[in-house]
Parts: structure tokens; sequence; C-alpha cells
């Protein structure tokens, strides 16, 4: 029997599952991670386990989801729409893979791996070739008809191709989500339009197909994935789920296009750890991988227990979104004086990694979302690196909390801040202010300006509180003795360092440019000035006229790039710069023709073994070539790595050709730079493009 202890603690992890499943499933709004919710469902099964008479029809672990909203009618699930059990580490799922093996006699079964969308599931029933109606899941028996906003996804078809064999009825479940461009686009809207904003892709997607107006949800660019079958009458039905899936393909289902068929468990972590890795790839959020026994027989041997199937696993990442308290709010000043806010947090673990500090963007941006000092609050990892806040959870509000205000004097050198007319952003406006020194720095030597990968920033607060670099053309008159009297400078650390400057040398005029930190001056505008110029003498001689007409460089732009080079200082940065030899002009632009994939569409599928993903897609852009996100008609080539996924299959369907990762390498290994004769210091001598 329960101690009263354990009983009171089982009915708050009822009454805290039952409110948060409600916040999600219902409302689209929850207050907790999904990382959060699982330890609380994790915590409530095992004291089930150890107390089955405790276990009772209305425990959150006996049901799925909610019920169904109200204003939607109702739709009865033929067969439940059941939630999965979750492995959180390799050996849990090695686990769950044993059991299943046990459960079957010692059999071994082959396995789909899949990507575990973050969005919202649904249920689309066809009739001689019709759809008839689409559902959410709702609480697994019962969901909502939504079928007038599901016919406004553009990727649902509506009516089956004449002379397609399928069922006569039978259902498909997929996942309808925005991906994270269209979530970004909405989210703007809704900020114009002075709305509250979605914390997340998934709760903006739930919320666009619940809408008692389908012209709303129509407005929204929703997308599906089709993941299986769900039940089917009066026709022939594949053996597995794999062939289920090419099927559903070749009706105009929209499958995902990595999913794959495997037998061992090291292919499923292979496919597990790519995605881990790659999920930033993706054009969609996804929280881990779906691993289903291929055999549709195997899987009703198999059956379920509970709210899950025995048959099927999810296979979590590790959580990108927690809640945390926001402590305070302090302040950087960056290179350019501007007064950045960060959330100074709560220490909370996201992703594996311990957060206490976050980005806050700007003063317009925490009152857009009406964050508060002492919130409780959304923290993610924005792009699995840098940690930001999403918003405040306003429902745990106590009214404590108070409004932040940007300081009105600058905290590094006690200047005046000023924020002028049409910017979000305030700034300090003293030259000499050593917080915006430091960071003009530390950004002159960054990847993506002069990428000096050998001097970080904690070597440039060396330097700079040593008063051996102030500016930053003094990086090229560092010597080894200058070097070595920093502490914990060896000898040859030191040759590295100095090595490092040396080769910057070479880089760019545009990377030189964006190196230089001139306000409002980006990555983008630096290539278009140094495209435009050629040459550093040319730029600095152009009139703010003649900049305005440059396309794409605005009048705001041109301003500051004329005022940067009206200031004397800048004009001796630059002298200094190039009396020892920094490259002042811009490689001219190869001919796109000539590159070896020009007018060739590709697709990549598979672990490529000499380089990621996003290399192998960089690469194809870089020789001319276009990435393709799936198979069409379009493709010329598919490249296929270890474990292919779906888009192979497709390859073959359509007759497209498919390579190996040598054939590719080879193809891009063609010559591929042709240069202009105007503005080249080495005539026929190929220019390290940068």
């Amino acid at each position: 029997m329960a101690t009263d202890r354990v009983q009171a603690r089982f009915e708050e992890l009822r009454r805290l599952i039952n409110h948060h499943n409600y916040r999600y499933y219902v409302l689209d709004s929850p207050e907790i991670s999904d990382a959060r919710y699982d330890a609380l469902l994790r915590e409530l099964r095992e004291m089930e386990t150890a107390h089955p008479d405790l276990v009772t029809s209305e425990s959150p672990t006996q049901r799925v989801g909610a019920p169904p909203l109200d204003e939607f009618g109702t739709v009865a699930h033929r067969e439940p729409m059941l939630s999965l059990a979750n492995a959180f580490s390799l050996e849990e799922f090695v686990a769950w893979q044993k059991r299943a093996e046990r459960l079957l006699s010692g059999r071994i079964f082959d396995m789909v791996c899949e990507l575990k969308m973050d969005g919202l599931a649904v249920a689309l029933t066809y009739e001689d070739g019709l759809l008839v109606t689409g559902a959410t899941r709702g609480d697994g028996y019962r969901g909502e008809d939504v079928t007038l906003n599901l016919r406004t996804v553009r990727s649902i078809p509506l009516v089956l191709p004449t002379g397609g064999r399928f069922p006569r009825r039978f259902e498909v479940r997929g996942e309808v989500f925005l991906t994270r461009a269209g979530f970004k686009r909405l989210n703007e809207e809704r900020a114009a339009q002075g709305q509250p904003l979605f914390a997340n892709p998934r709760n903006a997607g739930a919320g666009s197909v619940r809408q008692l107006d389908s012209r709303v949800t129509a407005s929204r660019p929703l997308d599906i994935h089709i993941y299986g079958l769900g039940w089917a009458e009066d026709g022939d039905i594949p053996p597995t789920h794999w062939e289920s899936l090419l099927m559903l393909s070749s009706l105009g289902f929209k499958i995902s296009p990595h999913s794959v068929r495997v037998e061992t468990t090291a292919e499923v972590e292979a496919f597990y750890q790519r995605w881990l890795e790659g999920r930033d790839d993706l054009l969609y959020e996804a929280d881990g991988i779906v691993v289903k026994m291929d055999s549709f027989e195997l899987q009703r041997e198999m059956g379920a227990v509970a709210r899950e199937p025995r048959w099927a696993v999810a296979y979590k990442f590790p959580g990108i979104q927690a809640t945390t308290r926001l402590l305070d709010i302090g302040i950087n000043v960056g290179r350019t004086g501007s007064l950045n806010p960060y959330a100074i947090l709560e220490p909370v673990s996201v992703g594996g990694v311990t957060i206490r500090q976050a980005t806050l963007h700007n003063e317009d941006d925490i009152r857009r979302k009406d964050i508060r000092i002492g919130d409780t609050v959304v923290v993610q990892r924005a792009g699995e690196v840098i940690p930001e806040v999403v918003g405040p959870v306003v429902s745990l509000r106590t009214g404590q909390e108070w409004e932040f205000l940007v300081p009105p004097r600058c905290p590094a050198c006690d200047t005046s801040v000023v924020k002028p007319e049409g910017e979000v952003i305030s700034r300090c406006p003293n030259a000499s202010c050593p917080a915006k020194a430091l960071e003009r720095l530390r950004h002159f030597v960054c990847r993506g300006a002069m990428d000096i990968d050998r001097v970080g920033f904690k070597l440039c607060q060396a330097l700079f509180e040593a008063g051996l670099v102030t500016d930053v053309a003094d990086f090229y008159y560092l010597t080894k003795d200058h070097l070595l009297t920093l502490e914990r400078m060896a000898d040859k650390s030191a040759e590295n360092v100095l090595a490092s400057i040396e080769r910057s040398k070479c880089s760019s005029l545009s990377r030189l440019l964006f190196a230089l930190g001139i306000l409002h001056v980006g990555y983008e505008v630096a290539y278009v000035l140094a495209g435009h110029f050629a040459t550093m003498d040319r730029l600095t001689a152009a009139s703010q006229e003649e900049l305005s007409a440059i396309p794409s460089i605005g009048p705001k732009i041109a301003g500051s790039v004329a005022a940067y080079f009206q200031e004397e200082d800048n004009h001796s940065i630059i002298d200094k710069l190039r009396r020892v030899g920094v490259n002042m002009e811009q490689p001219l632009a190869v001919t796109v023709a000539r590159l070896p994939l020009a007018g060739m569409e590709i697709v990549v599928t598979g672990r490529l073994e000499s380089m990621t993903r996003a290399q192998a897609e960089s690469r194809i852009r870089e020789s001319g070539g276009v990435v393709g996100s799936g198979v069409t008609r379009r493709t010329t080539h598919v490249v296929m790595g270890a474990n292919p996924g779906f888009k192979s299959e497709g390859g073959r369907a359509l007759g497209t050709t498919i390579i190996g990762e040598e054939e590719f390498i080879r193809l891009m290994e063609e010559p591929r730079y042709s240069f202009q004769a105007a503005h080249s210091q080495h005539p026929g001598k190929p220019i390290r493009l940068t």
C-alpha cells in the first residue's frame, strides 16, 4: 500500500500532467518544455509500476492528449491514435529492442527509422479516392473534425490519381507542420499587427489547423508529411510499413524523404546521430526519431499496452527548450556602440548544456514580447548554439516582476546614450569607448571577417589590456617579443599567432570591409561594395551619391559608409593596413557558366564519409549547382551515401541519375575558375575566393 506522502505526490503528478496536457493539446500554449513534461510522465509511470493499486482509468498514463474542443465536431478513430514510448539514450533504445525480441521469442526484425517531427498529428480518411474526413488526434480515441481546414493544406491530395491502386476506404496519418521560414514569417506578420507571438512552430502549426475560420488556416504556409497507414479495407495492403510508404508516395502523398529501412542497432544509432548533428539543416523542427517494426504482421502480434504500441519507440533528441527564471537583464556594448541587452538566468540545462545567459536582441523586442525581470521564461538554443529567450510564461506571473529600462548612460564609459531616429537600438556615441574598441578587435579576427583563427576573444582582450593592440591594424605590427610578454604565451604559440595573422593579409576586400565594422555593413553589403568598386582606393573616394546609386545600397547604408571614410582615424587605420601588405582588392567573380555543376539540380541522401550534409550542399552551390530538397522531375542527380533515405527510391522511380560519393567528388573537381582580365594583379593565376 502507498504511504500518505506517496499518495500526495501521486495526486500532484496527475494534477500537473493533466494541467500541462490541457495547455499543450487544447490551448496550444505550453508552460513547460517537452523534456520537463517527459520527466513528470516518467516519474508517474515509475510510481504506478511500484504501486499498481494506484492506477485508474483516469490516469494520464492511460490516455493520449486531451478531449477535443467543443467548437468542432467529433470524429471517432476506428483505430486508436496512440502515443509512443520514449527512449532518451542508446541504452534505453536497446532495452526496447531486446524486450521486443523477447516478446517475439527471439525473432529478429527489420525496422524503419523516421524523423519525429514536432507538429500536429492528423488522420485523413479516403473513400473511392476522395478525401472525406480530416481529424486531429484528440484524446487518441476521438479527435476534432478539421476537414475543412485540412483541405486548405496544399500538400494534402483531395483526389487520388485515376488508375492508382489503393483500397476503397483507408486512412493515412501524418504530421502537419510549419517550416522554420514559415514560422518566422507568420510571427513577423503577427508582430506587425500587434498580436501575441507563437512560442514555436509546433504551437503555430497546431493553432493554424484548429481555427474555426478555415480562411485563416488557408492563409498560413502549412505542410504535411504522411508517416503511415491507419487502417484500410477492400483492397491489397502491402505487408510492410516501408512498402506502404512507397505505395502512398506513388499516390501523391508527401512522405518524409529522410526515412530509411534498417536491420541493425548500429544503423539506427547512425541515423540518430546523423540527425542529432544535422537537425538544424532541416526545414522544420524535429525532436527525435521514430523507430518502427517494418512487418505489419509483427506489429499486430506485438499489439499495444495502455497508451503505447509495443512495436514502435520515439528515440528523443536532448531538448533544446526549457523554462527558467529571468533574474536580471544586463547590457553589452557592441563594436558600433550598440547597447545589447542579455538575459541573466537561473541556470538551466538546455540540450545537455547549462545555460546562464541568453540573448534578448534589443529593447523593442523585449517590449514586443512583454518580457519582465523576474518572469519565468522559455529559453531555447537557437541553431543549437546561441541561447535566446523565446518569451515569458505569463500565466506564472506573481505580480513581483518589473519592466526593463535601457540605462541612460553607457555602462562602459558613462557617456549619455542616444537612440537614432528610426532605429531600435540605443548606442554609445563615444568614439573612445573601451568596450567598443575591444568589440571591434574581436569582430575583426572572427570567422567571416579576417578569420585570424589563432587570435580568439581572450587573446584579443589580453592584447588590448596590455596596450599592444588598440586598433585593428595593430595586429599586423605585433612581434614575437610582444606576444611573449603575455601570460601563458609560449614560443610555439606565438609563432602560430603570427603565422595566422600573416595568412589573413591575403583575404579579399569584401572580408576586410566587413571586418572593419562599419555601421550597417554586414557581409552581404561588404560583398556588394567590393564587387562594385574592386579596390579600396575607389571605394574611399566615392561620394554618398555614388554609393546610393548602387542597387541594394540604400541612403542609410550609403551615409554610414561615406561617414566612415571621412573620419581621419579610419584613414589612418587603412593606411597602416596597406603599409603591411593587407590586400585591398577584390578577386573577380567566377563565371558561373564555367562551373562544373552549372545547370544541375542535385539531391543528397544518406551519410557521406568525407563531408557533412551541410558541407556537401555548400560545395554544390559553390560549383554552380542547385541543391534540391526532394526528388522531382527537375532533379538531375541524386548523391547516395550510406543509409540512403526515401529520396533514392524516388530517384529510381523517376529515372534520375544516381551517383555515389566518389563520383560526386569527381564531378566537382573539373576546372572551376574563369576570371575576367581586368583588376587582377596576377593574370592567369587563380585567386582564392573568400
